[in-house]
């Protein structure tokens, strides 16, 4: 019987307590796809889970890690054999299904998608849900009509996961890209990943009582919510849109019907966690092809299982900046 390595979550009462246990093959649920994880990264749902805040994961213990990549052990899906390279992101990985912070998972088929050729596995999790995220929020844009030529495209939250990517993305794309942080200390970071202009936290981060402020962007990613996305909203140019993906700030934005009536601008919704796994596999060909991002070192920290506790405290103290890689010894 197969053992290995996890990161373990354990909840009883409101005491939360994390280890690195052995578990067996036959401790993983039923699925058609046994896969030994090479390689996952640390989202900020993963910090949820891994400190039992409510909205992630019912049952303790649990191994958090929405994202793993890795190779086919067995499968019992012919689209699938031992050997193939192979990436698993969204559905319920890592939520209430054993994920990416065990070596080996098991999960079903209809989650899986083949590692494209120009892909390797650590580039798969670099990028993670956090840039596949960034990645769809991009291709909105492209689908309203969004092009470099309409002018500077503002991102929100622009150091952590999802920002980074998105700004290295559109920056690469050939976009104008105004980064958004609240992490003064980090301009040259993103100015690295491609940011033309750095702006302050102070400059969308505050409630404002009008309701249409300055067409200074024409597009934008938003991965905070609240007040954020109300004064991006505001500040759009006529017909823009921003790609909305996040709610670290509040779940909740406050606006008037005049930036959409009266500048046509688009708020259009962004989900990588149901998403079908056809379109999956298409985007991950264009971050594989069109889409290969050539800043991913400069956004990476890698870490292993032991390290993950500390990151995962960093995280939700808003401390981490770029993508944590987690790679697996074996």
């Amino acid at each position: 019987m197969t053992e290995f390595r996890a990161f373990r979550v354990e909840k009883q009462d409101k005491q939360v307590s994390h280890a690195i246990k052995t578990q067996s093959i036959a401790d993983l649920p039923d699925g058609d796809v046994l896969i030994k994880v090479r390689f996952s990264s640390i989202n900020y749902k993963d910090a949820m889970s891994a400190k039992g805040l409510p909205g992630v994961t019912r049952n303790y213990p649990h191994t958090p890690g929405i994202d793993a990549a890795g190779t086919v052990v067995t499968s019992s899906d012919s689209a699938f054999k031992s050997g193939d390279d192979v990436i698993v992101i969204g559905f319920d990985l890592g939520m209430n299904t054993p994920g990416g912070f065990g070596e080996y998972i098991r999960v079903p088929a209809a989650w899986v998608t083949a590692l494209p050729t120009d892909m390797t596995t650590r580039e798969a999790m670099v990028i993670g849900t956090a840039g596949f995220t960034a990645a769809l929020c991009v291709q909105k844009l492209e689908r309203m009509g969004a092009n470099p030529g309409d002018g500077p495209v503002i991102v929100t939250g622009a150091t952590g996961g999802v920002g980074s990517v998105a700004v290295a993305l559109l920056a690469q794309s050939g976009y104008e890209v105004v980064a958004s942080t609240g992490k003064a200390e980090k301009a040259e970071y993103l100015k690295t990943l491609g940011a033309r202009e750095i702006v302050g936290r102070e400059l969308l981060g505050e409630q404002n009582p009008r309701p249409m402020l300055s067409m200074d962007y024409a597009h934008g990613v938003d991965t905070i919510g609240g007040d954020y996305l109300s004064n991006v909203i505001k500040h759009l140019r006529y017909g823009g849109s921003v790609a909305i993906c996040g709610l670290v700030a509040s779940p909740a934005f406050d606006t008037s019907v005049l930036p959409f009536i009266l500048r046509g601008v688009n708020v259009l919704g962004v989900d990588s966690v149901e998403l079908p796994i056809e379109e999956k596999t298409a985007v991950w060909q264009r971050l594989a092809t069109e889409w290969k991002l050539t800043a991913l070192d400069d956004m990476t920290v890698e870490i292993g299982l032991e390290e993950i506790s500390g990151v995962v405290d960093a995280i939700l103290a808003g401390q981490v900046s770029g993508r944590t890689l987690v790679a697996h010894q074996s």
